[in-house]
């Protein structure tokens, strides 16, 4: 992934309204907006906003069926981006790990020093 495309996921997913209309869509595949503005708690013209975010990201697509547009998520696109919030948490895990061991470190190191000037 790019540094913009990533950025454009990171967005994406940072509101808790589109991780629920995100959501929704994993849960029932190819709807409408109509029928997403339907099951969330803000207007129809909120849910296309976020479907706009949600599609830059690559996360979904739509296609038009007759009249109606259907957004479905494209599970490629989800799958990377699971994997990328997968290796950022294990790269804060290595990190937080890291510095337990340095303090640990240096709480032992104080506790010897104090030992010996006491």
């Amino acid at each position: 992934m790019t540094a913009q495309t990533d950025d454009e996921l990171w967005s994406a997913i940072a509101d808790p309204s589109r991780r629920r209309v995100l959501d929704l869509l994993v849960s029932n595949g190819d709807v409408s907006a109509s029928w997403l503005a339907g099951h969330v708690p803000f207007s129809r013209q909120a849910v296309s906003k976020h479907l706009v975010v949600l599609e830059r990201a690559g996360l979904i697509s739509r296609r038009k069926q007759g009249r109606e547009v259907l957004y479905q998520v494209e599970a490629d696109r989800l799958d990377q981006a699971t994997r990328a919030m997968a290796e950022l948490a294990a790269q804060w895990d290595r990190r937080l790990g890291t510095i337990k061991r340095l303090a640990e470190t240096a709480d032992t190191g104080t506790k010897k020093r104090n030992r010996h000037e006491g």
